[in-house]
């Protein structure tokens, strides 16, 4: 059997995907090693793979970024884009690279198993094919490679129809790259520097185009049209990470199918301020003829709106392999996992994320037509609520989202990785065969 190392960020979003690739790897016999931070050891261990600490200078904790970097609060846009861009990941990668060093030092590893923003893996990637192991990277958020028929990453914008999306699209990243990211640029050079003597070989956010192997978490339909090159694998979305049996509430009773019902969360981890996009919901739909069901991803219930409207219901954590399949449309912050999630049941959406990568997966459910983007993270009531009626009057964001289902229904994204990691094993074999 082979032997994995799996790198990842600090940060929960990062850790839980590759979780479930450690558990199944794990499963078919591998041996795997897992090098993120202290605080998610007993969760690696728990699948059967090696835990490896990061060092303590590269071990930032993205789940309190703030409380991390008091300097980060209060700053928006562009300015805190380029604070997260440098301070959570860039400057982490020497440390990160020399970490990955000194597990390769240890003993031989077949492949480099990576999310895109361990900025030490797209250090190594530097390095001659002879001098390191095969770089997979894992497209555990929206596919950012470069391409002339597509915006640069992070902004938020789709294609556009005609002849104008090829010189707009130059301009917006000549803008990105030059002006926004300018100093992130400048920052990237001497940090890849310092580790690996000169400065990377392509525009740093973009090296998943120089991996080894892409291994993309989603199905086509998902994603923006454009040329890409052999080595990017759309593979379907990831399972569901195992979770622990959860009981049904003791109102569940009234899910019973007699009015189109909506589920609304924020997920587990931006969920600190409810009236982001919970309160609203509950508020915007406490009149209309459906049910609310609020999954507060842990967070007290006693945040919530007191009492609640007759037709909301609420309680921590829900069974979502009870709830999804009933839910008529789902209102979310535009997590990539739980976007994947919902549309893998064919679950119209409406989303409201313009932090992280949560404005490109929210841009992608506009695009693709299976959900509104509200295009902020704190909406009004009343745009929430005209939103949900817009998705149930309109049946065309269900047929967008059953079309999306039913592709991700033909695909087996373990099963994809698993050919991807063979297809590499035969390349190192035989330096002629292509990976396919």
């Amino acid at each position: 059997m082979s032997t994995y190392l799996l790198t990842a960020t600090p940060a929960h979003g990062h850790i839980m995907p590759l979780l479930v690739l450690a558990r199944h790897l794990v499963g078919a016999g591998h041996r795997v090693r897992f090098l993120t931070s202290e605080r998610y050891r007993d969760r690696i261990t728990e699948v059967g793979a090696d835990f490896i600490a990061l060092p303590a200078d590269a071990d930032v904790d993205l789940n309190d970024p703030d409380g991390a970097f008091p300097g980060r609060a209060g700053l928006r846009g562009p300015a805190a884009l380029r604070f997260d861009i440098t301070n959570l990941f860039l400057r982490p990668g020497g440390a990160q690279l020399r970490a990955l060093d000194a597990v390769l030092a240890e003993g031989p590893v077949d492949a480099i198993l990576t999310e895109p923003l361990f900025v030490g893996a797209a250090m190594l990637r530097e390095r001659p094919r002879n001098q390191r192991p095969p770089i997979v990277a894992l497209g555990i958020f929206p596919l950012g490679m470069k391409s002339p028929d597509i915006a640069p990453f992070g902004l938020g914008i789709p294609p556009m129809r005609g002849p104008l999306n090829r010189p707009r699209n130059a301009a917006l990243t000549f803008f990105a790259e030059k002006v926004v990211f300018g100093p992130v640029v400048r920052e990237s050079v001497e940090t890849f520097t310092a580790a690996v003597g000169h400065g990377p070989s392509t525009y740093f956010l973009d090296w998943m185009s120089r991996a080894d192997a892409v291994v993309q978490f989603t199905v086509p339909g998902f994603e923006y049209p454009r040329a890409l090159p052999e080595h990017v694998h759309f593979v379907g979305p990831l399972p569901s990470p195992a979770a622990a049996d959860i009981p049904l509430p003791s109102w569940w009773h009234h899910l019973d199918g007699s009015k189109p019902i909506v589920h609304v969360t924020q997920g587990t981890v931006a969920n600190a301020d409810l009236e982001q996009l919970i309160v609203p919901t509950i508020v915007g739909l406490a009149a209309s003829d459906v049910v609310v069901v609020v999954a507060t991803g842990g967070r007290a219930l006693s945040a919530l709106p007191n009492p609640l409207p007759a037709n909301v219901f609420a309680a921590e954590y829900l069974p979502y392999d009870r709830l999804l399949p009933i839910t008529d449309v789902l209102v979310t912050n535009g997590g990539y996992g739980g976007v994947q999630l919902a549309l893998g049941q064919g679950i119209p959406l409406v989303v409201a994320g313009q932090t992280e990568d949560k404005v490109e997966v929210s841009a992608r459910v506009g695009w693709s037509g299976v959900g509104v983007n509200l295009k902020t993270n704190r909406p009004g009531a009343v745009k929430v609520r005209d939103a949900v009626e817009r998705v149930l009057s309109d049946g065309s964001y269900r047929a967008a989202a059953s079309r999306i289902s039913e592709e991700m229904a033909a695909a087996d994204a373990l099963a994809g990785l698993d050919r991807v990691l063979v297809g590499l094993e035969r390349v190192a074999a035989d330096p002629r065969a292509r990976l396919r």
